[in-house]
């Protein structure tokens, strides 16, 4: 009997594959969203799990688990389109589902990207990526779900959980697709010019900002909590650490939406900044707290990653060695000097720092980015020709000025969406846990608890001589999460 010769067309190598498809960069892509997406799930859920007191550990996890659950429904059901789909308001697109065939397996595509000149040619055509829409809409689901897992650092041990899931869709739609078609999908600040090559703006300066306003708006944790809040597991804090950094090379490495060499100088330049700004911010804790902190280190990487996401594709390594310099010296200071001196920063109770690490971070790299951004590099990338960072010269200078007002327009309404977003929920349920619920944790929340070990994140006494009672020893790290 003759063989059967004939495959499902997915398998062929034949003219039946559409000829815009390279499978290489589909490849490419569809595993950078994979990374991305382990970035939060296992990775801030672990985080957030470990490096909270130990009766919050069920529910912080769980408020990471729960947003990138509920994004990624409404992301195909409405939210895509309204970042990357046709123009409805200069920083806003049309809303509608991305759930059908026809659509989904056409070639990838983003309408509003084309750039024109101010006599109306074309200077750079729509943005066509050489794979379908289904992967380009998995990829920047993963990124807009990581935005609410970020935001939700800043409400942790405290913030009701159905709050909660009715924030989640309610930002996503109203915060950050502004940020996301406005800077990526061909909304104003992209044809202006700004640059946020993957997401220094669009997905931390954001969270940092809305973080920080919703955790106002919910109002501090118990005052038990503040005053004493130690990781429960340090070394799974640091596993959720690592998958959030190599998870990073999806995160800036694909954002070429290619497998280009622009995607290889991302991934090497993710690296050597978050590497620096870790060891920077080591230095600082040994020289003026006199120990390493672990919890240190890992707010010195991220803060180093944050930084140089929107420049990750943009600028040469001794730029990113700089940056990770600022990176893990400049939010260092905003928390561990500035945090302790002004008031905001004490009224307003933002658990995992997330202002600092992700706000203050994102916009020093935006700003940064705008001064180191290199002309070749730049056309590798860019839809505006001729576009440079400050230190080549000639019209580079304007750049900073761009990345300044891109930050302002992100600061500015995802302060005032957030306030609105709050206030609406808080008019249905309330945004803070119970004070009972605020006592106990998890078991009251839940039902559930993280371990079946005693105490709540404290030390037992050792000492030979105590067999009547377990004594308390207080954290005495350098780099407390307050």
């Amino acid at each position: 009997m003759a063989a059967n010769n004939t495959f499902p067309s997915a398998y062929a190598t034949s003219a039946s594959v559409p000829d815009w498809l390279n499978k290489g960069d589909n490849t490419w892509q569809m595993v950078a969203a994979t990374l991305v997406g382990i970035q939060s799930m296992p990775g801030l859920v672990i985080l957030y799990g470990s490096i909270v007191k130990k009766k919050w550990a069920v529910n912080s996890a769980f408020m990471a688990l729960y947003a990138f659950a509920a994004v990624i429904i409404c992301w195909v059901t409405w939210a895509y389109k309204m970042s990357f789909g046709e123009k409805l308001l200069p920083f806003w697109g049309k809303a509608g589902p991305a759930l059908g065939q026809k659509f989904l397996i056409n070639q990838a595509g983003l309408p509003a990207t084309i750039h024109h000149y101010n006599n109306g040619q074309v200077e750079t055509g729509e943005i066509t990526p050489y794979y379908p829409m289904a992967t380009m809409v998995w990829f920047q689901c993963v990124f807009a779900a990581i935005a609410l897992v970020i935001l939700a650092g800043s409400v942790l041990a405290r913030m009701s959980f159905k709050a909660w899931m009715m924030f989640v869709p309610l930002w996503l739609t109203f915060s950050y697709t502004v940020g996301a078609f406005s800077l990526w999908g061909g909304g104003f600040l992209f044809q202006w010019g700004v640059m946020d090559y993957s997401g220094g703006y669009v997905i931390h300066l954001s969270s940092g900002i809305a973080g920080f306003t919703a955790a106002y708006w919910v109002g501090p944790r118990s005052k038990k909590d503040r005053e004493r809040f130690p990781p429960n597991n340090v070394l799974l804090t640091l596993a959720g650490a690592g998958l959030l950094w190599l998870g990073w090379a999806g995160f800036n490495g694909g954002d070429p939406y290619s497998a280009n060499t622009d995607s290889s100088m991302a991934v090497l330049n993710t690296n050597i900044c978050a590497a620096t700004s870790l060891l920077v911010w080591t230095w600082l804790d040994v020289i003026f707290f006199k120990k390493p902190s672990v919890i240190g280190a890992v707010q010195g990487m991220i803060t180093g990653l944050v930084c140089i996401t929107p420049g990750a594709g943009l600028v040469q390594g001794w730029a990113a060695i700089i940056m990770g310099i600022l990176s893990g010296s400049v939010p260092w200071y905003t928390m561990m000097v500035l945090g302790k001196k002004f008031t905001i920063f004490q009224k307003v109770d933002d658990t995992l720092a997330v202002f600092h690490t992700h706000a203050v971070a994102g916009i020093l790299g935006g700003v940064l980015t705008g001064l180191f951004a290199e002309p070749t590099l730049s056309t590798l990338f860019l839809p505006v020709t001729n576009s440079k960072g400050g230190v080549y010269g000639g019209s580079g200078g304007v750049q900073i000025l761009k990345q300044i007002v891109g930050a302002l327009f992100i600061i500015g309404w995802n302060i005032v969406a957030t306030s609105i977003i709050c206030l609406v929920v808080g008019l249905i349920v309330p945004l803070r846990m119970t004070e009972e619920e605020l006592l106990i944790g998890d078991d009251a929340v839940h039902g559930e608890e993280a371990y079946a070990l005693w105490g709540d994140g404290e030390k037992l006494s050792l000492y030979k001589d105590d067999t009547t009672s377990h004594g308390v020893l207080a954290s005495s790290g350098a780099t407390q999460v307050v």
